[in-house]
């Protein structure tokens, strides 16, 4: 369970890039930047009792969290529509406190991360694409091993379809990695992908082309 500075720190700081900073000569706030930009993304500091974590948001999701949550309110010393506070007195689970984190780096940053799981989006159903497929959808083929990271922190596993990516061999990912064993197989033969002792056939199902605009299947 998430409820301390060092824990949230610990996962702001998790992503690619990023660096802590204290620029209000206060040891209270201590904020996680994205170095591109400079911009930070996660703030972290105590109040009442609790420690607080501003992140930012999309508008049109600002207020799902806060309905879902009582502990999840607008944005404290921020702007209201774009930022929100999370309370860490154990009522979020960790799951969400870390999508709500992951979507904050997101917004801010231009990030291979964003761009993996952009490129694993453009998956379409019923297909399946390699680790090295997507790292270079995501602009650089040789970071495959980034790919299998950023799978693992999937932040929004309803709408980041991670269990259509393999190996290059066509064999899933381990099992602990989509909730349990044998999930992955299961997903995908939801979607009418045959799954043989832990493979499925790239030839039969492997998408050739991670475009935008076309899909052009082998």
């Amino acid at each position: 369970m998430m409820k301390t500075k060092k824990q949230a720190l610990t996962y702001g700081l998790s992503f690619p890039d990023t660096y802590q900073d204290a620029p209000f000569h206060d040891e209270n706030w201590q904020l996680v930047r994205y170095r591109g930009n400079r911009k930070a993304f996660l703030w972290v500091y105590e109040k009442d009792g609790y420690v607080n974590l501003n992140v930012k948001t999309d508008p049109g999701n600002a207020h799902f969290w806060r309905d879902i949550y009582r502990s999840v309110i607008p944005g404290y010393r921020q702007n209201k529509e774009h930022w929100n506070t999370i309370i860490l007195d154990g009522s979020v689970p960790d799951r969400d406190i870390k999508r709500m984190i992951a979507e904050s780096y997101d917004l801010i940053s231009d990030s291979p991360t964003k761009r993996i799981y952009d490129a694993v989006k453009r998956i379409p159903y019923g297909h399946v694409a390699t680790y090295a497929q997507i790292a270079e959808a995501a602009g650089d083929r040789k970071m495959a091993r980034a790919v299998g990271n950023a799978l693992h922190k999937n932040p929004d596993p309803d709408h980041i379809p991670c269990f259509r990516v393999v190996n290059a061999k066509g064999e899933l990912s381990g099992e602990f990695v989509f909730g349990g064993a044998g999930m992955q197989a299961r997903l995908l033969e939801a979607e009418n992908i045959a799954v043989v002792d832990g493979k499925v056939d790239l030839e039969k199902y492997q998408c050739a082309n991670l475009t935008e605009t076309a899909w052009r299947m082998k």
